[in-house]
């Protein structure tokens, strides 16, 4: 199948999956196949799908729903330059416009109008604290300037670097990528993941904090200090 069918990007509500396959039966086949390469990545998370110029009916949707249901994902919106498409998915009530209200109501309603993300190339920048039962998935790099509170979950497809404390769980290389690091100021996490490697924080309640950097070392997640080189 061509590699080049579907593209991960993420957006401010979720991830935006673009596909470019031609035929809706294979482009649900690849769909689902990257949906099972990488389950963790995508499981618990909001997603618009770009269909560009494929003309879909209510049948076709519904279809899609259910197999990103089965994956624990939640389809909220579709893009389409067809209008067919489009129609489709507004009677199915979702949203079919990045920029209309409908997609700004669906924002986590756990961010306040002051925060900030920045994409920046394939990086992601989030200047502010996620709290309990927030979550933030992006497919490359992501960088965060505050805490990750107990509750909280941050996953990547690149690098996570965290200028703050880390208290809830964190999963880098989500999208198969072992050679991918978690930095953070103090690493108490919940659960520290990376690629397909766990790792949880061991119990030192009292323990004096300090920058750490966590990657994959021989098939294990090994934490050592993070100081410039």
């Amino acid at each position: 199948m061509n590699s080049d069918a579907i593209v991960i990007k993420g957006i401010r509500q979720g991830l935006l999956i673009a596909l470019r396959e031609p035929d809706w039966c294979v482009a649900l086949q690849v769909l689902e196949m990257r949906l099972k390469e990488t389950p963790s990545f995508f499981r618990g998370g909001r997603v618009a799908l770009d269909v560009g110029p494929l003309a879909l009916d209510r049948a076709d949707i519904e279809a899609l729903q259910t197999l990103l249901g089965r994956n624990d994902v939640e389809l909220w919106a579709v893009i389409s330059d067809d209008a067919h498409t489009e129609q489709a998915a507004q009677e199915l009530g979702l949203v079919v416009r990045l920029g209309a209200s409908g997609a700004q109501q669906s924002e986590d309603t756990g961010t306040s109008a002051e925060d900030k993300e920045e994409h920046r190339a394939d990086g992601l920048v989030v200047r502010r604290t996620l709290r309990s039962g927030q979550s933030l998935r992006h497919p490359g790099n992501v960088v965060i300037i505050g805490d990750v509170n107990p509750g909280a979950e941050v996953v990547a497809g690149g690098d996570i670097v965290i200028w703050g404390r880390v208290q809830g769980v964190v999963h880098a290389g989500a999208l198969g990528d072992d050679r991918a690091v978690i930095c953070a100021l103090d690493l108490a996490p919940m659960q520290l993941r990376i690629a397909n490697h766990i790792a949880r924080s061991p119990d030192e309640r009292h323990r004096q904090p300090w920058p750490e950097m966590a990657s994959v070392r021989d098939e294990q997640i090994v934490a050592e200090p993070w100081s410039a080189r």
